[in-house]
């Protein structure tokens, strides 16, 4: 089933995916705002990723962002699902530089909070942002409508420096709030 916002689809991954997901598997400017660990992938080691997907994964949802026009544009997630205490954890990156600002992030998003509230019954969504991509943060927490919910100190190792992680998160109450005052999907 195919997730449908006002601009994007979310959707599985493709094999006609491969070349933009190995291409921003390797872009430095997207992973060094992203966590994780940052070495080389190889096309075939993002081959064998996208082979491995189970679409029907009860705890890790991983989507293409697709619009009508440009085709993939990022991915988003919802993993570590835990259904017993209704919550998982959300990233999401827009790998084409040229679009962020566009309103796709935030459709993406406002998608993927409809999704996880209505269609999944989870009642909150969890993310973290290393601490210099202020652009995110101010995006989850002023457009998005999450809340900051705390810092772990010296999180992050880049660059020979340490950062902290800002982490944040949302709940079902949260997404209702916000779509009374911004009523996205009216």
């Amino acid at each position: 089933m195919n997730i449908q916002g006002k601009l994007v689809t979310l959707r599985a991954p493709e094999l006609s995916d491969i070349p933009d997901l190995h291409r921003w598997s390797n872009d430095p400017e997207i992973w060094n705002m992203l966590g994780g660990w940052h070495f080389p992938y190889s096309s075939r080691s993002t081959d064998d990723w996208v082979k491995s997907r189970k679409d029907g994964n009860l705890t890790d949802h991983v989507f293409c962002i697709d619009t009508p026009d440009e085709g993939i544009i990022g991915t988003a997630n919802i993993i570590n699902i835990d259904w017993k205490n209704k919550n998982a954890f959300h990233g999401m990156l827009i790998g084409k530089a040229n679009l962020r600002g566009k309103g796709y992030a935030l459709d993406a998003l406002m998608t993927i909070m409809r999704y996880a509230f209505m269609e999944l019954g989870l009642n909150r969504l969890d993310g973290d942002m290393i601490s210099y991509n202020v652009r995110s943060i101010k995006f989850y927490l002023e457009k998005g409508g999450w809340k900051h919910e705390g810092v772990r100190r010296n999180w992050f190792y880049r660059n020979g420096q340490y950062h902290d992680k800002v982490m944040v998160g949302v709940t079902r109450e949260d997404y209702l709030e916000l779509l009374e005052h911004n009523e996205y999907w009216s």
